[in-house]
């Protein structure tokens, strides 16, 4: 009808759809969980680790004067203390040079074996477990308080030291020789090796203790990583015809390339920080001499910014041969 009002529908206000809250990603769950793990580590390394850095630090540069009503003062002295260690001391430069020309030349044989004894252990024997755990036996015997009972060890301290027992014979005669360099000179005798070569391989055989001693974590991550690599590309190389010396350099090495650089970094540390060091064990002993705790200091901080130095410069060299398997 013409005559009748139109109702009008009333409006129905439109209300936007609520977003959903997007799920965290499994990355970030991850990533919160590991912070909450080493958050432990974080606070005891802020608090009680870094002002212990500081301190060291701030003694290096001070000198301690003993006040007469107790207590101690420390004396702003510049870098005298690093001068003091460098120009003064006659022993400390002597035994840094010596220490790491002793320890360049252990490092690489400790890889190599480390590397070659991973290889043999990857095998398949029978007993294989056995012998891994035999040649990791000596990290465990070798750490903690078994290796202060080694150290005070009359037998380890003998065969330490070289003398031998009075015979009646030459006097130049040491227990802890296991070869000479007339022996290397008589294997090498058609090969024309200079004599620093020789030398080398003495001192590597007569040094097997420590190298075996030192050999059981990097050997644990060399066989790590040689597991990691596909059977599958071992048997296109059989297929292939290829030989396994070919296959060790063609593969193996390049693949296990990344585990040569932890181990070499890892080596290094380990053997620059032992307390067997004859660095390490020099930095002890001026410290507990009258006043010697801020040359410590000094030296201390010296030789590790000549170790960060050399960690760099391994680093550098061996990151650039370095083989990184793509995996997508």
């Amino acid at each position: 009808m013409n005559g009748e009002a139109k109702v009008k529908a009333p409006k129905v206000a439109a209300v936007a759809p609520k977003k959903k809250t997007k799920p965290k990603s499994l990355d970030k769950r991850k990533a919160r969980m590991g912070w909450l793990f080493v958050l432990p580590f974080v606070i005891i390394f802020l608090t009680i680790y870094v002002p212990i850095v500081c301190n060291s630090i701030n003694y290096s540069f001070h000198e301690i004067v003993i006040l007469k009503g107790g207590g101690y003062d420390l004396d702003w002295v510049g870098f005298d203390n690093y001068s003091n260690a460098l120009f003064v001391d006659p022993s400390y430069v002597e035994t840094l040079v010596t220490g790491i020309q002793n320890l360049l030349f252990n490092i690489p044989a400790i890889v190599i074996f480390s590397l070659f004894m991973a290889i043999l252990l990857n095998q398949k024997m029978a007993g294989r477990t056995l012998f891994r755990a035999i040649f990791f036996i000596p990290v465990i015997l070798s750490t903690g308080i078994v290796e202060k009972i080694d150290m005070n060890n009359s037998f380890a301290s003998y065969y330490g030291s070289g003398e031998s027992i009075d015979t009646g014979g030459e006097s130049s005669s040491k227990a802890s020789e296991i070869i000479s360099s007339v022996d290397i000179q008589l294997l090498f005798r058609n090969m024309k090796v200079g004599q620093s070569l020789v030398d080398y391989v003495v001192d590597i055989v007569n040094n097997i203790y420590n190298i075996v001693n030192k050999s059981g974590v990097q050997m644990l991550i060399f066989l790590a990583g040689l597991q990691s690599i596909s059977p599958a590309i071992y048997e296109s190389c059989t297929v292939e015809g290829a030989t396994a010396w070919e296959t060790f350099w063609k593969i193996t090495f390049p693949m296990i390339s990344p585990m040569i650089l932890v181990n070499s970094i890892y080596t290094i540390i380990d053997s620059f920080t032992s307390s067997s060091n004859q660095v390490m064990t020099y930095i002890n002993e001026v410290y507990t001499q009258s006043g010697g705790n801020v040359l410590s200091s000094a030296m201390s901080w010296m030789y590790f910014l000549l170790v960060i130095l050399i960690i760099a410069a391994v680093a550098g060299i061996i990151s650039a041969f370095v083989f990184y398997q793509r995996r997508d």
